[in-house]
């Protein structure tokens, strides 16, 4: 965890997160130095520093992902403040050289340039029976965000609601969370659905059709889980899904 008024030091780049409640983000860049962002986030930038907007060649599908449409530039020298405008902690992840996290898309509040971004789709999910239709559920969100270092260090902010909690997986070690409750973790790191049944409904079918959905996350590697999520729907008949383990209790 980073404490209120912590400074942080990447390259000629140097950042200090201050406050608690809604915390911000102050950067004073290096004068090649700069990071990128969604352009909701800045709370205030001087006018040395020079903005401008991200290329973005897949602008109609970040749309219809629901992603940021508009991605901005800091280039320095000069100094921005970055904040998501709502409670919680923003978490610091340093990024050694080809090192990759991935993340809830958004929980993303700004990199340095030197970090590569990219979005992919979810492969945890599940099909649900609604009358005749059947509709794919994704609990974790359909699509994730991926943050790699490149050939130097860099650095990764992201913004988590309400209170967050950090795990170091060892190998083949896992734990069970709420699938809407995770805001980053390492690449090594396996992902599956882990459904639970009630044994104690006296009804098979009300055994079969009600259940609890969790994530289930494999190490190695590290994971973060906030404390403020949503509950992932539990009833109604599945026909299909992916990445998952079952249990009866």
């Amino acid at each position: 965890m980073i404490a209120d008024m912590t400074r942080l030091r990447c390259g000629d780049t140097r950042c200090q997160i201050a406050g608690t409640l809604v915390p911000a983000v102050e950067f004073s860049l290096g004068r090649d130095d700069w990071i990128y962002f969604s352009h909701h986030v800045l709370l205030w930038t001087d006018t040395v520093c020079t903005l401008r907007a991200m290329p973005a060649d897949d602008l109609p599908d970040r749309r219809l992902a629901g992603l940021p449409a508009i991605m901005l530039e800091g280039h320095g020298p000069g100094h921005i403040g970055l904040s998501d405008n709502h409670a919680g902690e923003i978490i610091a992840i340093p990024l050694e050289r080809g090192h990759q996290v991935l993340a809830h898309p958004s929980r993303f509040l700004c990199a340095t340039g030197n970090v590569a971004y990219d979005w992919d789709r979810s492969p945890v999910y599940f099909v649900r029976w609604r009358g005749a239709e059947r509709e794919r559920e994704f609990p974790m969100g359909p699509f994730y965000d991926s943050f790699t270092a490149g050939d130097h260090e860099g650095l990764l902010l992201l913004h988590s609601p309400g209170n967050t909690f950090i795990r170091d997986l060892g190998d083949q070690e896992s734990i069970l969370v709420q699938p809407s409750s995770l805001v980053y973790w390492d690449d090594t790191v396996g992902l599956a659905l882990h459904l639970e049944h009630p044994r104690t409904l006296p009804n098979p079918k009300d055994r079969q059709n009600y259940r609890l959905v969790w994530l289930r996350l494999t190490g190695p590697g590290r994971v973060a889980v906030q404390s403020v999520y949503e509950l992932a729907e539990s009833a109604g008949k599945l026909d299909h899904f992916s990445f998952a383990s079952t249990r009866v209790w």
